[in-house]
């Protein structure tokens, strides 16, 4: 049986899921994103835990979609079919979520970040939706992250997939905090202190409140937009950027005056 990749423990009330695969920088690989589903399962089903902290080992938070997996020829749905169902368990958990970056996030691990209720990241972290640049489009995770962007940030990001750093990602929105890399244990020791007072049954019906503000059925759009990303993964464009990504080489797309 393969090494856990998630890691799960819970102290005075606070569940911490910890994604460790810093060989593959945290990549959303079949393993992981199995492990990470029923962790968050495990942490919202018990009545001891007040908070949920998404915590991580190594240099990255999470680098994405796992490349190698999602490049296999019948990968019609490689990466993508168990991801709306994390998404959504962190977006509808009713014990307030926590993200705890102490390095960069990429595509798909930008997702979770914006699905979780509070992030707070090291100031070196930075951050970019890097799926146009693969032939591939932020379907899945355009449904956590964009209620958090302001919209004119949300164009240039999405579109250019220009990597931008931690105090950008707070002005625009996607996160709470950027911290010195030593403050950092603090900073989520005192979000998750300050949301322990809360009632519980009162902090799963604010957090009901805080989604009304979002008219779209979330399975609904979680669907259509899994359907798109899927295609993208298969098609011809997704995945030639995959292998160029693996071949550390321009895709076929980008002019030769801009390589």
């Amino acid at each position: 049986m393969a090494d856990e990749l998630v890691h799960y423990t819970t102290d005075n009330g606070v569940a911490t899921v910890t994604l460790d695969s810093p060989h593959n920088r945290n990549a959303l690989s079949a393993q992981l994103r199995r492990e990470l589903r029923d962790h968050l399962a495990t942490a919202i089903g018990d009545d001891a835990v007040r908070v949920i902290v998404l915590d991580h080992t190594g240099p990255v938070f999470c680098a994405g979609m796992d490349l190698k997996e999602a490049g296999n020829a019948d990968s019609s749905t490689a990466g993508v079919n168990e991801f709306p169902e994390i998404l959504t368990r962190i977006w509808t958990s009713p014990k307030p979520v926590v993200a705890k970056l102490a390095g960069p996030a990429r595509a798909g691990g930008v997702g979770i970040v914006a699905a979780a209720d509070i992030a707070v990241a090291v100031e070196t972290a930075t951050f970019a939706f890097t799926e146009v640049r693969l032939g591939l489009v932020p379907a899945v995770i355009s449904v956590t992250v964009l209620p958090r962007l302001h919209p004119r940030a949300a164009h240039e990001l999405l579109l250019t997939g220009e990597s931008f750093d931690a105090a950008r990602a707070v002005a625009i929105g996607l996160i709470n905090a950027a911290v010195p890399a030593e403050a950092l244990d603090a900073e989520v020791d005192r979000y998750t202190g300050m949301l322990a007072l809360g009632g519980p049954t009162a902090l799963a019906a604010t957090k009901e409140v805080l989604r009304r503000a979002r008219a779209a059925d979330i399975d609904d759009e979680f669907g259509d937009m899994l359907e798109l990303s899927a295609g993208f993964f298969a098609g011809a464009e997704g995945q030639e950027g995959i292998r160029a990504f693996a071949e550390k080489r321009p895709a076929s797309w980008v002019p030769r005056q801009v390589q």
